[in-house]
Order: C-alpha cells, then structure tokens, then sequence
C-alpha cells in the first residue's frame, strides 16, 4: 500500500445544509449520492484551509443501497492540520473550527458492502464469527439483497432466536457485540427491534432505504441485552433513551461482518444528542485485535481516531438537511470504568423491560 498526503473529504457541508463536497484536484464537486470515492483524487497536501460557499442546488437522497463504497486500496492520511470554515457550532453563537490533527485511515481494497462479509462464507468472514460458536450461533439471510425485503435472521441449534434478547451481554474474554454495519460500508443496518425475532434489516426513512451519505471508518453495530430507557431522563443530561440498544464503534483493524458476534473490550463512551435523545456510543475494540493489547482505556485512543469519531456523527445527517448532533459531557468521551456503568445502567433497564416494569409500546419481546 502507498501513503497519500491529503484528505478523505466527503462530508462538512455548510450550516448542515446541501450536498456533500469532495475536493479533487482543488477543485469542489459535489459527491453523487453513490457513495463512491475514487482513487484518482489528488494530493492535497498544499491545501490547510477550506471555505464552503452556500449550496446551489438540494441533495438528493439515496434511496436504495444499490452501490458500494468504493474506495483507493491505500492509506489515507491527514498529515497537516485542516480547518472547516465559516461553520457554526449548534451550541454557540461563534464560528466554529473543526481541527483535524495527523490522521490514517486504513481504506479496504476495492468496493465493500454491507451484505458480502455476511454472505459471501469467506475465510475471514469465518473468524469473525468466534464469539457465535460458542453459542452455536448461525445466521440466515431472507429476501433479496439491497431491498426492503432482506432480513438476516439468527439461529441457535436450529431454532429462530433474537439477537437482542437471546444473546448474552458478556462473553469469556469481554462484551458480545452484534455486527450491524462492517467498516467502510454505506448500508443503515441494524437490529429491527419491532420485527419478530429482531433480525437485521436496512432502517427505511420516509419508504425509502437508508444508506450513508458516505462509509463509516469502522465496525459499528450494539450490545444485546441493552437498552436506552426512552421513558427515562438522563440526571445530568436531562434528556431520554433513544428506545434502542446501545450501539458500539470497534475500532479494531479489520471489517467484521454483518451480523458477527465479535467480543469486544470497551474503552470509552461519547454522549451523543441525536435530535434531543441520548444516543450512547461505547468505543471498543474486538478483543483478538492486535491494538486491544495497546489500548486499555479512552486515554490510549490516539486524539485522532476520538475526533474523527466524534465529527463523523456530529455531521453524518447534515446531507439530509439534518442539525448538527451534539455531545454532553463537554463533548468529551467519558473513561472505561464509566462505561461500564453506562452499559451495566443500559442492562438493567432492558431487564426491566423484558420482566414487564417498562412500558414495551411497540417492541417485541420474545
């Protein structure tokens, strides 16, 4: 692989409004709603500021997941510090900086969607799938791929489960996660936690399929036997559940697949307010992963990876003429020992909720 100075810029469009911009060659262009990235960008090592007029034309929704995220097979890094202006911040009356320090991201070869890892049955699909065996866990996909009619449903010794409630939170070595959506895939899957037997099929906004206005940087998906009490207010953050299980950002070092249950090692937990709901995002890493023997807690996490994190989900709905999503705590990621609260409070709220002291409206409990 070769190292590339620059920048992987898709998204930061003005006041969160407009389609998203790609620099290549200097120039701005918008990115078509593909969610493609092609290799041929040039180097932007020159460039230290960028300045983003108003929009003149209306982004165009995605409405299905017909495409992949296609990227360079190579390295991008952020080796200068870039700055987004003429930005401003949802919680001040100022212009906000966006500073972005020394940052690599390791791009797949190739095209990667969110439904091959989980079905295509390759060898390192296979090893993503540890955790699974030890539950005799299997899954088994329905419907055709990319329309709202896939489900990939979870089996154990041959009988339907969920894998929300029926998974266990804990493993031998650390937490189970749940696989919704592998690294550098453009596809919202996630748990369907109204359907019968909860399996995994892509979130549908307004009938049409939702996809990513851009790939997300890593394994993202949730801890089963969670919950995010939509009926109870944070004490300091004054704000609810956002009805769903605790999602997970693995950091790890290779794209795990749809619907893998991978043990992973909690490191930190950002605060997210997503449209006035607490939304939790544990940061973890899978716990085989060569970086789970260097990173123990929040304060091992380069500054980098926490920042590009943090402004992926501050800024991933703007496209969708969307606000800004903020952060409590100071916008800052709270240390494992508290993490381990947040998911022990997030347990006990779903064992609440399957005994029936929580109102379920709509969910299904098996």
């Amino acid at each position: 692989m070769r190292m590339i100075r620059g920048s992987f810029l898709s998204t930061l469009p003005r006041g969160g409004r407009g389609p998203l911009l790609a620099l290549r060659g200097g120039q701005r262009q918008p990115c078509t709603p593909t969610c493609r990235h092609p290799s041929s960008w040039h180097s932007l090592s020159s460039f230290t500021s960028y300045s983003f007029p108003p929009p003149t034309t209306t982004p165009t929704p995605t409405t299905s997941s017909n495409t992949s995220c296609s990227n360079s097979n190579s390295i991008i890094s952020l080796k200068k510090n870039h700055y987004f202006n003429n930005q401003q911040h949802p919680n001040t009356n100022t212009i906000m900086q966006l500073s972005f320090a020394s940052v690599s991201l390791l791009a797949l070869t190739g095209s990667a969607t969110a439904f091959a890892p989980a079905l295509a049955g390759s060898a390192s699909a296979a090893r993503t799938f540890s955790a699974s065996a030890l539950f005799g866990i299997t899954t088994e996909s329905s419907g055709e791929e990319k329309t709202e009619s896939f489900r990939l449903g979870f089996k154990s010794d041959d009988a339907v489960i969920s894998p929300w409630h029926d998974i266990p939170l804990k493993g031998e070595k650390g937490y189970n996660m749940i696989v919704e959506i592998p690294k550098m895939t453009c596809a919202k899957m996630e748990i369907a936690t109204k359907e019968e037997s909860n399996p995994i099929a892509q979130d549908i906004k307004k009938g049409n399929l939702r996809d990513y206005h851009g790939p997300i940087f890593w394994n993202y998906g949730c801890l089963p036997q969670t919950w995010e009490d939509p009926n109870e207010e944070h004490p300091e953050l004054k704000v609810f559940g956002d009805d769903d299980p605790i999602d997970v950002v693995e950091i790890g070092s290779k794209a795990l697949a749809m619907g893998s249950v991978t043990e992973v090692k909690p490191l930190g937990v950002l605060a997210m307010i997503d449209d006035g709901e607490l939304d939790w995002k544990v940061v973890a890493v899978a716990v085989d992963d060569p970086l789970a023997k260097e990173y123990n807690d929040i304060d091992d996490v380069p500054a980098a990876i926490k920042d590009g994190i943090r402004e992926w989900f501050r800024w991933y709905k703007t496209p969708d003429d969307k606000p800004l999503n903020g952060f409590g705590f100071d916008e800052k990621f709270l240390n494992v020992a508290e993490t381990e609260k947040v998911i022990a409070e997030t347990n006990e709220a779903w064992k609440k909720l399957k005994a029936g002291d929580t109102e379920a409206g709509k969910l299904w409990l098996n």
